[in-house]
């Protein structure tokens, strides 16, 4: 493992258990010697499921096996392997899916429909069946605790990452608990991630599943490290109806919004999580775009900023080169108004009216760089739609940690 992210957070939340929810964790020897490598979630008869998965066209076999499942609506179980993603390799990728499934299934006496798969790392190796097998047959005792998982499904991340939040349903309060994995391969459709998160209430499968797809866009969909989608991207939200509600059926529901804000809290939170833990990151960056003509324009300026190699190497530096962020909202094909074009850095107004503001401090603009929180705000002046996204500069650590990923 690499040293700690400087921006990670002090310490692990305290996350409360969630009822309908036991967890577990071993140490399987998959890729990883001495650490947990895989997690299973057992969940209690009923409960409901959503997920969103990658936008690549080349999916994992576990994130096929998840879309072919995920319309029934029910989970009973979820597990995640480290260190293989089980991506690219054929009809054997397909196989070990629905072994491990079928061997989950067997050991809870449940139907292998209901086992939902995640795998993370390594791209284009077989899963080692035998090892995984075994090691889901002698996973022991449901004692995990939320950091325990969340340590079992890291591969460079340098730091588990939960979170928690809640919600008052009928008089009673709900709780949500989310655990995330992420660090490199990070970009929109999602995030190259894993992240599963469960609540204690009842919330039928379709109510779930807009509450997750609208929070995955304001979440996992606003961050980016290094603009690189993954084959194996998948959220998993999970509703064991534990707190006793009458269930929540329709998305009008007040109560639906009620959850809808804890599930967004959490998420949020875990995609800041991520991007902190970006691979090599010493800056945790905001990128601002108003002024734009809609909101998806916006975003796509911004994410233009954030993905460009040369402005987050500038910030890296802590050198206020802000001609790069320019030439990065001049490539990004969104309408900019040049001789409108307003930069900001932290408070430091840097350009206005097309040139330099007469009131620009380089040395005060350096000063907000030196920070271990950047935000860059940009306004393009042709409109009022705004849009906000999240990523960290680009330092040699990257190339480091991802030259050497293999070995």
């Amino acid at each position: 493992m690499s040293p700690v992210s400087p921006l990670a957070p002090r310490h692990f939340p305290d996350l409360p258990e969630v009822t309908g929810v036991r967890l577990a964790t071993h140490a399987a020897g998959l890729r990883y010697e001495g650490r947990a490598d895989l997690f299973l979630a057992e969940l209690v008869e009923g409960s409901t499921v959503a997920g969103v998965f990658t936008s690549s066209l080349c999916p994992s076999a576990p994130v096929d096996w998840c879309r072919r499942i995920l319309s029934q609506g029910s989970a009973r179980a979820v597990v995640c392997n480290a260190g293989n993603a089980n991506a690219f390799t054929g009809r054997k990728g397909d196989t070990s899916a629905r072994l491990t499934a079928e061997t989950v299934a067997a050991q809870l006496d449940i139907d292998a429909d209901e086992v939902f798969l995640a795998s993370t790392g390594v791209i284009g190796e077989t899963l080692p069946d035998d090892a995984l097998v075994d090691g889901l047959r002698t996973m022991g005792a449901f004692d995990a605790d939320w950091q325990a998982a969340a340590n079992a499904i890291r591969t460079t991340d340098t730091f588990a990452k939960g979170s928690t939040a809640t919600a008052t349903i009928d008089g009673a309060v709900a709780t949500v608990v989310g655990i995330a994995k992420g660090s490199g391969m990070i970009a929109p459709d999602m995030a190259t991630m894993l992240g599963f998160v469960f609540t204690d209430a009842a919330v039928a499968p379709d109510v779930l599943q807009a509450i997750l797809s609208a929070s995955t866009t304001r979440s996992y969909n606003r961050i980016t490290v290094d603009s690189d989608t993954s084959t194996s991207d998948t959220v998993l939200l999970f509703a064991t109806g534990g707190l006793g509600n009458e269930p929540i059926t329709s998305v009008d529901d007040p109560r639906a919004g009620e959850l809808a804000d804890a599930v967004d809290a959490v998420n949020l939170d875990l995609a800041h999580q991520i991007v902190r833990d970006g691979e090599g990151a010493t800056k945790f960056v905001t990128v601002r775009v108003v002024g734009a003509e809609t909101e998806a324009a916006a975003s796509r300026i911004a994410l233009s900023i954030g993905n460009s190699p040369l402005v987050k190497t500038a910030i890296a530096a802590e050198d206020a080169n802000w001609g790069r962020i320019v030439m990065a909202v001049g490539k990004a094909g969104e309408r900019a108004d040049r001789d409108a074009l307003r930069i900001h850095l932290g408070d430091e107004l840097v350009t206005d009216a097309g040139v330099v503001a007469d009131s620009y401090s380089e040395e005060r603009a350096t000063a907000h760089l030196q920070q271990p929180e950047v935000v860059i705000t940009v306004d393009v002046g042709v409109g009022t739609a705004e849009a906000t996204i999240w990523t960290c500069d680009l330092t040699h650590g990257y190339i480091e940690i991802n030259a050497g990923y293999r070995s």
